[in-house]
């Protein structure tokens, strides 16, 4: 038998995870508790923080997010690629670059 495995389920799996925590968010802002938009990292903007996001995006690096995060076996190479497309898209999201 044959398994074919399709990109679909990663990306789903963070578009969820984006979701719940856009949601958490909200459900946090309601009580006050909302510490508003973090500084960027300097010479950062959110247009060259989406470019870069994208540029990965293109190479496929959230599938090696998803690898990494199911404890899976990926080269040095894929988890550093792993751990920047986070940073980034923490910095995007922390920063408010979404709204």
């Amino acid at each position: 038998m044959i398994l074919r495995i399709s990109r679909r389920p990663a990306k789903a799996g963070i578009a969820f995870g984006l979701v719940a925590l856009l949601a958490g968010c909200a459900a946090e802002s309601k009580s006050g508790g909302d510490p508003g938009a973090r500084p960027l990292p300097a010479g950062s903007t959110c247009q060259s923080i989406k470019a870069e996001l994208a540029a990965l995006d293109s190479r496929g690096v959230p599938a090696k997010v998803e690898a990494v995060w199911q404890n899976k076996k990926v080269s040095e190479k894929d988890k550093a690629d792993a751990g920047r497309y986070n940073q980034l898209l923490n910095y995007y999201l922390s920063g408010r670059c979404h709204v």
